[in-house]
């Protein structure tokens, strides 16, 4: 039973000083090594890790091709003035491998989980010589997973999933205590920026995440247009998240009066501390019809664009 530090309950300082005597502690002098994505979690776990074995830790960052737009770049940048070398993998045609074919979710989440952990990763412990990783799986991945919600990449134990049979190497997960709104917190208090700290949620299936049904090179381009145009016109809105999602199913549009059978692109914006619970934010209709006319503006085959009204539940965060 993993017991919670709630927000009211955390005392960041502490933590932090916790958390680096903990690293220390179970890495034992060993190198160990870590994936950063640029999401808060992994920012949060990188800063631990290098405060706590300097370098001892190999940070990397998997380009699977799932990313947003100029992700490797502006989270490689952003880590140099933290004096830490962000070490950039390309591993693209692998993920796009495993997932061809592919439409059930689960499944898709588990071939990113295989191929993650065990082919990509597997071998950068194997040539680094890393005996552990540092993860930054957090309360609320843990409690979506064994409630069968969805199964979240980074969650193993608790499933009865033992890392070192598995993949060759031991599991750190210095956040697994907090939920999201705690990681902000030892962020701040750890120095990050705000553009770091204060950073949307992003999935650890990234944008396949976002694309129902099978995430191809040609789909996770078209997602990945729409959310730098999500992202851009949302970013001052205060919401907790916000996303595009590119749906399976065709629908009938018309462009330069012809029939055009396109795609279509459902945007959700969530108002939540912790992600257990959500509510949509309810933005000026001005502003989404913005966000609609850039869409379909500017990704090509886009020809709807909606947005999601449920809550969380019956609804989730991300639609995959």
């Amino acid at each position: 039973m993993i017991k919670e530090i709630a927000l009211k309950d955390l005392v960041p300082s502490r933590f932090i000083s916790e958390k680096v005597e903990e690293i220390r502690s179970l890495t034992g002098g060993g190198k160990a090594i870590n994936a950063l994505s640029g999401g808060i979690d992994s920012s949060v776990v990188t800063l631990l890790g290098h405060k706590a074995i300097g370098n001892q830790l190999t940070t990397v960052f998997i380009e699977n091709g799932l990313m947003r737009e100029g992700e490797p770049e502006q989270v490689s940048g952003l880590f140099k003035k933290f004096g830490i070398d962000v070490v950039v993998v390309d591993a693209r045609k692998e993920f796009f491998d495993a997932l061809k074919g592919k439409t059930d979710p689960e499944e898709k989440r588990e071939a990113i989980t295989q191929t993650f952990y065990k082919n990509v990763f597997g071998r950068i412990v194997r040539e680094s010589g890393a005996r552990f990783l540092l993860q930054g799986t957090i309360l609320t991945d843990v409690d979506e997973t064994v409630a069968g919600i969805k199964r979240q990449h980074n969650v193993f134990e608790q499933l009865g999933i033992d890392p070192q049979e598995a993949f060759g190497y031991r599991i750190i997960e210095p956040l697994i205590q907090l939920r999201k709104d705690g990681v902000r917190e030892v962020g701040r208090a750890l120095g990050m920026p705000p553009e770091l700290f204060k950073r949307i949620p992003f999935p650890g299936p990234a944008l396949a995440a976002r694309v129902i049904g099978e995430a191809t090179p040609g789909r996770i381009e078209m997602v990945r247009k729409a959310t730098t145009i999500v992202e851009r016109l949302l970013k001052d809105t205060g919401a907790f998240q916000y996303m595009a999602i590119l749906h399976e199913d065709r629908v009938t549009g018309m462009r330069d009066g012809k029939r055009e059978f396109g795609h279509q692109i459902e945007i959700r914006c969530w108002d939540s501390t912790d992600a257990r619970t959500a509510s949509p934010t309810q933005l000026p209709f001005e502003l989404l019809r913005k966000i609609a006319d850039d869409i379909t503006l500017n990704v090509p085959g886009v020809v709807s664009v909606t947005y999601n009204i449920a809550t969380k539940p019956p609804s989730t965060i991300e639609a995959v």
